[in-house]
Formats: structure tokens, sequence, C-alpha cells
């Protein structure tokens, strides 16, 4: 064995106790077995990860933002609290854990503050089919009016919800630093841009002009042994 072989696996197995073997086991196994490359594509993971965190940020942010001042403006800024309104019960229950940890806290039970607390999955899940309803009356005006999907037509709820359940996945997994290079990544990096000018024009220019997600990932596929299926979006 040379001395960079050497020194490759001595890389790995101090990676390792670090890591933990079932951490680098998915890496080792899209390599085939070969060590160095796993480590590759650990750091490419990590690479694409964070910069795929400046898109999803916004795109969280914008989303919550847009939703809460439509819905305020149409059901008063505590609309969250209206009876029979959220109709997910983990809705429900994050509202619920947000004004205990603000009391906790001995800080106001301010609209702000407790949208600020709640989930991704809580906005994305006011898209789910029990809120048809409320799409179709109100939660439409949070899309610019002039926002049409891939196909040029105006949009929908499940214009919304297709892009987003496999984004709010997404956005868990680098939340998690787990894999995502089985993820076809510049499709719902396109999605996350496209959605994000669906809300805002402007917080999409931002996005444009910071995300780095172009510029980090490989002009050629990235290749992985086959491992088992996981149904991978």
């Amino acid at each position: 064995m040379n001395s960079s072989a050497e020194n490759q696996d001595d890389e790995h197995a101090a990676l390792k106790g670090v890591l933990s073997t079932e951490r680098l086991a998915t890496y080792v196994g899209w390599a085939g077995g070969d060590k160095a490359r796993a480590l590759e594509l650990y750091a490419l993971n990590t690479a694409l990860s964070e910069a795929l965190y400046t898109p999803l940020q916004m795109l969280e942010v914008a989303l919550r933002n847009r939703f809460h001042t439509t819905l305020s403006a149409a059901y008063g800024l505590f609309w969250f609290d209206a009876p029979d309104f959220l109709k997910v019960g983990h809705q429900v229950e994050q509202v619920q854990k947000a004004k205990e940890l603000l009391t906790e806290q001995g800080k106001p039970l301010e609209p702000g503050r407790i949208v600020a607390a709640l989930t991704f999955g809580f906005w994305t899940a006011l898209l789910n089919t029990v809120y048809e309803d409320l799409w179709r009356s109100t939660l439409h005006q949070a899309m610019q009016p002039d926002a049409r999907d891939e196909k040029g037509r105006g949009l929908s709820r499940k214009s919304l919800t297709r892009p987003l359940t496999p984004l709010r996945e997404l956005r868990n997994r680098v939340a998690h630093h787990e894999p995502i290079l089985e993820w076809n990544l510049p499709k719902h990096h396109a999605n996350i841009v496209r959605i994000t000018g669906w809300l805002s024009p402007a917080a999409k220019a931002w996005t444009h002009a910071r995300s780095r997600f172009l510029s980090v990932y490989p002009a050629q596929p990235i290749a992985l042994a086959k491992q088992d299926a996981q149904g991978c979006p």
C-alpha cells in the first residue's frame, strides 16, 4: 500500500470515530467501498447542503410571512386562535407549545412571536386538502397575482403542494446533516426559486444574488453506486 492510500485509510478511520460508522456507511456504499471516494462524497454532500441552506431559508421565511400577512388581513392577527380554523392536529399542538414556551420565557404572546416559532411543516400543512376552501377564498392571495406554474397556468393549491412536499423533507435532511446526493437537487433548487418568486419577486432576486448552489453543483452527474431503492424524489 502506498503512502497516499495509507493516509486516506487513516483519515477514514479517524473520521469514523467522529462521524460514526452508520453515517459514513451511506457514502461508502455510494463509493462502492472506495474509502477516499466516500470522503469526497461526504464533503460534496456537506457543500451542497450548505449551498441549499440560503434559498431554503428564504423560501421558508417568505412562505411564513406571506401566509401570516394574508391570513391576518382576512381573519385578524390571531387567526390561528379562531375556533376550528386549524384542522390538522400537529398545527394546533405547535401553536400551544409556542405559547407555553413564550410564557415560560416571560415574553408576551404576540402574534409575531408565535408564528416565528412555527415550523415549515406548519405552513405547508395549510395547503393540505382540508384547506382547499381556505385556499380558494383567501390563501391564494399570498401569491403574486401574475404567478404562473411551469406550464403557464394560474396557480392552484396543488401547484404548491407537489413541489413543497419533497422540499419539506429536503429542508429537514439539510437541517439534520443527512445524505441528499441521491436527490434530484437541480430540480428542487429550481422549485425553491420558482415558489419564492410566486411569493415575492424581491425575495427571488435576493436568492438569485446569494445562492451558491449552481456554482457548487458538479457540471457532471454525481456517480453513485446503486444501493437499496429509497424512492428519493
